[in-house]
């Protein structure tokens, strides 16, 4: 079979009581024929224009032979890399797509000019972009886009043989685009960002770094009658019913990618559960982890477990070592698929628009306030070993060095709490500050999280702000060493990123969330000292 799945402990309690009712409430075949009322009438007039996703499978399959056409033109023009601006799902769902077809793509979700940089300067001469946004406005795919175009022309290259747009009919991007003359492929726009990996937004770009697109749709197309069917082995509806309708409530799902041939499954998984869930002060907290992962033994209440394993033979009622664990297996086109549908079963099941996300603008709008004015950068509260230290009132309050700034964080939580560290910094220089998470975990036998910024804005901010209130939240930024300006825009990237990590502190503040802010002077010094801080 293309999918299986296993619950057991509160996970299959839930399946057994929650399931039957979802069978006689008709929510499978619901979805698949487009009912808009199955999340209730507030969310019916978003959810009547957000379910082309069920029906990906067969409106993408026209793009496959044009896909191929473009990717064999550009090999032939000696085109050997391609690169993919885009951020939220068009990043996403490419990067797990690629990374587990073990095909090269080089994706630039990141504002940091550093890491843009490294990007335009790793063989431009060789590589084609793709620049993938819903309405073209996305303020860092128009950076990235405007800065390869300048690249190709100083190189001598026309952008118009090199750079494929991806996006919505009749969006300001498309027009934009048909007019310089760009290659367009137009997207479903009644498909939500997230839920587009089985789109254009995934495929073209998957496509043109080389994956079998067509067994990825085959993939999908594989379960999607399983997933129609109001039966209580419906996996979408068990898949569902295990995230979400545990009593009591289990509200953090702990995503473990546990020896299966899948790779970063669990960081597109992430973004579709958490926009979509986390809203009206509730929602299912993604939490990623590796399989040594502290909060695996710290047998944590609020914590649902979820493997995603290899083993075939997997039964859907079965004892986990008493662990109560969830554990699924499947092909990558069948898993998509099946994730989506249990994500808007879990919306209806918390009684939420699983469509919408309320809350992701209020930090977009903070950002182009502080690109406007520029203002100075507020001073530090103090410096702890060369490490510029900011903050909520509560978590500086009493702080006088690193480590105390730090104790005064995890003191903000709550039992029910977690901890979200948000790192706006080159994760291409620094990969190992995504170890912070572990230490964290290890320290406040609470879960973590870690999102690199700016990309996480346009998936977990949506629950980071109108989800549960437990979180607490540790900025991680550097002082960049290099700028770049933008073309025809009054702002750099370094100026970019600085405005959207301070954006988005000053909303989550407004939230009265607990917030501290650590700037590093010299990243590569001061990460060891910050490690030593946790240790």
């Amino acid at each position: 079979m293309s999918f299986r799945i296993s619950v057991s402990g509160a996970a299959a309690d839930a399946v057994r009581a929650t399931v039957p009712t979802l069978v006689a409430d008709l929510v499978a075949s619901g979805i698949t024929a487009l009912d808009p009322a199955l999340w209730g009438p507030d969310a019916e007039a978003e959810a009547a224009k957000r379910l082309g996703w069920t029906e990906s499978v067969a409106d993408s399959r026209p793009l496959i032979p044009e896909i191929l056409a473009l990717r064999d033109s550009l090999r032939a023009a000696g085109v050997t890399r391609i690169a993919l601006a885009g951020m939220g799902g068009s990043s996403l769902a490419p990067e797990v797509i690629t990374r587990t077809a073990g095909v090269p793509l080089t994706v630039l979700d990141s504002t940091d000019p550093g890491q843009v940089l490294a990007a335009l300067g790793d063989h431009l001469a060789e590589t084609a972009l793709v620049v993938s946004s819903k309405s073209g406005s996305t303020a860092e795919t128009d950076s990235q886009r405007r800065v390869f175009e300048r690249a190709f022309r100083e190189a001598g290259i026309d952008p118009v043989d090199r750079i494929i747009v991806v996006t919505d009919p009749g969006s300001p991007l498309d027009a934009d685009a048909r007019s310089v003359g760009y290659r367009v492929f137009n997207a479903d726009p009644t498909v939500g960002g997230r839920f587009s990996v089985l789109t254009a937004f995934g495929l073209v770009p998957s496509g043109l770094a080389g994956v079998d697109i067509a067994e990825l749709l085959d993939e999908a197309e594989s379960i999607s009658l399983s997933l129609a069917i109001d039966s209580p082995k419906n996996p979408g509806l068990i898949l569902g019913a295990a995230i979400a309708a545990t009593n009591p409530r289990k509200d953090k799902l702990a995503l473990v990618a546990d020896g299966t041939h899948i790779v970063g499954f669990p960081d597109w998984a992430e973004q579709l559960i958490a926009e979509s869930t986390g809203k009206q002060g509730t929602g299912i907290l993604p939490v990623v982890l590796d399989p040594t992962a502290p909060e695996l033994t710290e047998n944590l209440p609020d914590v649902q477990i979820l493997r995603l394993v290899d083993d075939a033979g997997l039964h859907l009622f079965a004892d986990h070592d008493g662990r109560g664990e969830i554990r699924v297996s499947g092909t990558l086109g069948a898993q998509f698929l099946v994730w989506e549908y249990a994500t808007v079963v879990a919306g209806r099941l918390l009684g939420i628009n699983p469509f919408d996300q309320p809350d992701v603008e209020a930090a977009k709008i903070a950002t182009r306030g502080l690109l406007d004015s520029r203002p100075e950068p507020a001073p530090a509260a103090f410096i702890s070993d060369g490490i510029e230290i900011r903050g909520t009132a509560h978590v500086i309050g009493a702080a006088s060095d690193l480590a105390s700034a730090i104790d005064a964080l995890i003191e903000e939580l709550g039992p029910d709490g977690f901890i979200s560290v948000q790192a706006y910094v080159n994760r291409l220089e620094l990969p190992q500050l995504a170890q912070i998470r572990s230490l964290l975990a290890a320290l406040s036998k609470r879960p973590v999280t870690f999102g690199w910024g700016p990309r996480f804005l346009h998936s977990t901010g949506q629950l980071h702000k109108g989800g549960q209130t437990t979180g607490v939240f540790l900025q991680i930024l550097t002082t960049p060493e290099v700028d770049l300006d933008i073309p025809e825009r009054p702002f750099t990237f370094g100026e970019l990123i600085q405005a959207q990590a301070s954006g988005d502190a000053s909303v989550l503040a407004a939230h009265g969330r607990p917030v501290l802010t650590l700037t590093l002077t010299q990243p590569q010094k001061n990460i060891t000292t910050l490690f030593d801080a946790l240790r």
